[in-house]
């Protein structure tokens, strides 16, 4: 491969003049610059990526962890981080997990190596000492809250919002109230469990674990909840949903079951997702876009910073 030296021979010129005209320095004569310029073609030379990347200390390239790029959650985030990345001039590589700890590790060792400036980690599986132990290698940022351990994130209060949906629906008539999550071992469905717990504590509310399922990510999903539910005795009267898919396919399943939203099931969803729009379903809109702008930002200037956003509940047809 033709490199730097051979330019200059091919040239005539110093090595020093061949490296101000491939980073398009000024005062060089017109005359050597033609000279560079013709011999870079005639080798077809181009620049070794990784060498530039070793002089300027950076690759302009951050790595993104998430377990499903195709789930609408993720999508916006992606969508929101992907747009800061665009106006940075920053390529993006993405860890699509499927919340395996040995991929999350994979992209840690990636920021380890000088591979990528930084990592942004939108929802994990690792245990905090193992992000803990690769913070000396360049920024992390989370999206959760940590308690503002030396990491930065953006976040939203997942305990506050589990806790004030309930009560919306305790004071709209519910006391039978369930929820639906993704996977239990995730640290948000952690603060969503306590503030269930600490919500049928305060109201003195019967604690029945059918209540709460599980695996609820798709549409398809909430077609078997219904079905769960219809075997019942007692069943819940109020749903909380944590997203808006999962919320659909109740609703569609209770339609086919004539059980009658919301006077027999009130559901609330999550994420304001375009569906929950078409189809009128009560939800609280989580602005996924803007924290994934927000995460983009923080990785970029690698400063230890912790926000929190605010999120709305649309009042719709389901409650």
């Amino acid at each position: 491969m033709t490199n730097i030296k051979d330019l200059a021979k091919m040239a005539g010129v110093s090595v020093s003049t061949v490296s101000r005209v491939l980073n398009n320095y000024p005062f060089v004569k017109e005359e050597k610059r033609m000279a560079v310029l013709k011999a870079i073609k005639d080798s077809n030379y181009q620049k070794n990526i990784n060498a530039v990347h070793l002089s300027k200390g950076k690759t302009q390239m951050i790595g993104v962890v998430l377990p499903f790029s195709d789930y609408p959650y993720f999508a916006l985030l992606l969508k929101g981080i992907s747009k800061q990345a665009y106006k940075y001039n920053y390529k993006l590589l993405l860890f699509q997990t499927d919340y395996m700890e040995s991929r999350e590790i994979e992209a840690l060792k990636m920021l380890k190596q000088k591979q990528i400036d930084a990592l942004i980690i939108c929802s994990r599986t690792c245990n905090w000492s193992t992000i803990e132990e690769h913070l000396l290698f360049g920024p992390i940022v989370l999206c959760e809250n940590v308690n503002k351990k030396l990491v930065s994130t953006t976040f939203v209060n997942h305990y506050k919002i589990f806790y004030d949906a309930l009560e919306y629906l305790y004071h709209k008539g519910h006391q039978r109230i369930g929820y639906c999550i993704g996977r239990k071992s995730g640290a948000s469905s952690v603060k969503r469990n306590s503030a269930y717990r600490d919500f049928i504590n305060q109201y003195n509310l019967p604690d029945n674990h059918d209540y709460i399922f599980d695996d609820c990510l798709e549409i398809d999903d909430g077609e078997k909840v219904v079905q769960y539910i219809k075997k019942m005795d007692t069943p819940p009267t109020a749903l909380l949903v944590t997203n808006d898919q999962a919320a659909a396919g109740i609703l569609t399943a209770c339609q086919k079951a004539k059980i009658s939203i919301p006077d027999e099931l009130a559901i609330i969803g999550f994420n304001n997702e375009p569906i929950s729009k078409i189809m009128n379903i009560t939800t609280i809109e989580i602005p996924l876009e803007k924290i994934g702008n927000n995460l983009f930002l923080q990785a970029l200037s690698g400063e230890i910073s912790n926000q929190e956003i605010a999120v709305n509940l649309i009042e719709r047809g389901t409650v």
